[in-house]
């Protein structure tokens, strides 16, 4: 029962581990540690800004959130202020393209800005799964309807692997920034340390 709920979680932690790796090949990066990859930085904005917006916050939107928001007047606010996020996370994610597109231009005197806008992203999305993990989970797990849950739970089932998206869309993503990223973020060779 509730398959959606544990879909949902992995989700927010295979979101959550390639956040934690490149705030810390970012602060890396600024410590002297690592050398600027851009195809690494490249694949990690790619794989947290398309997988949220295009994977994981529709089924929320078009499932969770309308038989929870049915089943639990009380989630209102909750569940507003979530879908609000979830639209403003375009933006959210452009700021961080944006500051990518500038540490490319300007190279390290562009760093302070990109570190900032990935703390920034990392802790928008944070509090925003903090939020549905806390609250929103919990009560869903009591307020819906075991026909609520078959409809959700068809429906997160679609987004397969956690870490490779419907279908697998994300795996090769997802290799390609285990691979490159160097130890102890990921499994690349040394290359990419100063």
């Amino acid at each position: 029962m509730n398959n959606a709920i544990d879909i949902i979680r992995a989700e927010h932690r295979a979101l959550a581990a390639v956040l934690m790796a490149l705030q810390a090949f970012v602060d890396g990066v600024a410590e002297g540690k690592y050398a600027v990859d851009y195809a690494l930085l490249d694949a990690m904005v790619r794989y947290i800004t398309e997988v949220p917006d295009q994977v994981h916050h529709p089924k929320e939107d078009a499932y969770l959130f309308p038989a929870l928001r049915a089943r639990s007047p009380d989630a209102a606010a909750m569940l507003d202020q979530l879908e609000d996020e979830h639209r403003r996370g375009h933006d959210e994610w452009q700021r961080l393209e944006q500051a990518l597109a500038t540490l490319r231009e300007a190279g390290m005197a562009g760093l302070p800005a990109f570190q900032h806008a990935v703390a920034a992203y990392r802790d928008f999305q944070w509090n925003h799964m903090a939020l549905e993990e806390s609250k929103i989970l919990p009560l869903a797990r009591t307020a819906l309807a075991p026909e609520d849950w078959a409809a959700i739970d068809a429906a997160f089932a679609r987004n397969d692997n956690p870490w490779q998206g419907p279908a697998g869309k994300y795996r090769e993503l997802f290799t390609r920034i285990v691979n490159i990223a160097p130890a102890p973020i990921g499994v690349g060779d040394a290359g990419t340390a100063r």
